[in-house]
């Protein structure tokens, strides 16, 4: 069986960086399952095809022109869509609110689900998104639930705005994280909510350090890597 860790939790409580970390020093693939819902927003928007029009948005995720490249930056990857480096485009806080009306919909859901899990390839994989230890991976050996406050998670957000030279008012993006949480944790499909079974690790005041020595630590005492 293909060890697999999942990485669940809200917008901005250092998933990404954490996993791209633990993937990297595991010599492991990397999901970013979150990136595949921004796009399938993103390419809506450029398309024109609304939010609530499901039909559509199942056949566009089924033909989805997205491929990713991997980078140095604190964000992993770089995506492209229709063959447009779109990186910068996809995370800003009004396509991570069209990701997430897109994601309660069923059918693009499972439209999406099977290319989620064909990312699932030896030597093992670390996989970052909201329903991945819930939904995607029910199985994976070991499974984290990190999350943050608002606050903590708007300030770092605005920090990774300002360093690419784009503006962020703190209280704007903590309205848009907060109203996030709440559209992830009430929708009827896969809502966002720790697995029964994860590791509840609150980064409110932990380094990206701390949390990943922490998970390392799950990982050798679980056997999922040789000693």
């Amino acid at each position: 069986m293909i060890p697999i860790i999942t990485i669940d939790g809200p917008g901005g409580a250092g998933k990404g960086t954490v996993a791209k970390r633990i993937a990297s020093q595991l010599g492991w693939h990397l999901l970013d399952s979150g990136m595949l819902y921004r796009l399938l927003a993103l390419a809506a928007l450029h398309h024109h095809v609304a939010v609530d029009d499901e039909p559509s948005l199942r056949v566009m995720a089924g033909a989805l022109d997205v491929h990713f490249v991997a980078d140095d930056d604190s964000e992993g990857v770089r995506a492209f869509l229709e063959g447009e480096d779109v990186t910068n485009l996809v995370r800003s806080e009004d396509v991570g609110l069209v990701a997430s009306k897109i994601a309660a919909l069923t059918s693009v859901r499972k439209a999406l689900l099977g290319r989620q899990r064909a990312f699932a390839e030896a030597p093992g994989l670390v996989a970052d998104g909201r329903d991945m230890g819930t939904i995607v991976f029910v199985d994976a050996p070991l499974k984290v639930y990190l999350t943050a406050s608002v606050d903590i998670r708007a300030k770092r957000r605005q920090k990774q705005l300002l360093g690419k030279q784009q503006s962020g008012n703190l209280a704007r993006l903590a309205e848009a994280i907060a109203a996030r949480d709440k559209s992830d944790m009430e929708r009827p499909v896969a809502p966002l909510k720790p697995a029964p079974d994860a590791l509840y690790i609150d980064s409110t005041e932990l380094s990206i350090e701390q949390v990943c020595a922490e998970i390392l630590a799950k990982v050798k005492e679980r056997g999922l890597v040789a000693a």
